[in-house]
């Protein structure tokens, strides 16, 4: 099996996007440069909030399988998942 976050490299939340979390987990990501704003469920806050604190993608995927019951597997690939989503919107890098 492929490992989906192979060849990633390192990440990061790009200086142009601000956050905010809501009580519960949620929150919502505001692009500067275009004025768009997206709201984020709570594994993509966690994915998030690891980007702006420098944290590995390893990181990440070890705090998410300690804050919620998924296998090793399925959070590397939800991290994987998440994070092309923000590199696709230009929110991460």
């Amino acid at each position: 099996m492929s490992d989906p976050l192979a060849n990633r490299g390192a990440a990061r939340a790009f200086d142009h996007v601000v956050s905010t979390d809501f009580e519960g987990g949620e929150g919502v990501l505001v692009d500067l440069n275009t004025r768009k704003y997206y709201r984020l469920n709570e594994t993509a806050m966690l994915v998030w909030r690891g980007l702006e604190k420098g944290r590995s993608l390893e990181e990440i995927v070890e705090e998410m399988t300690g804050e919620y019951e998924v296998t090793r597997e399925h959070a590397r690939e939800s991290v994987a998942r998440i994070l092309d989503n923000f590199k696709s919107l230009r929110l991460a890098g």
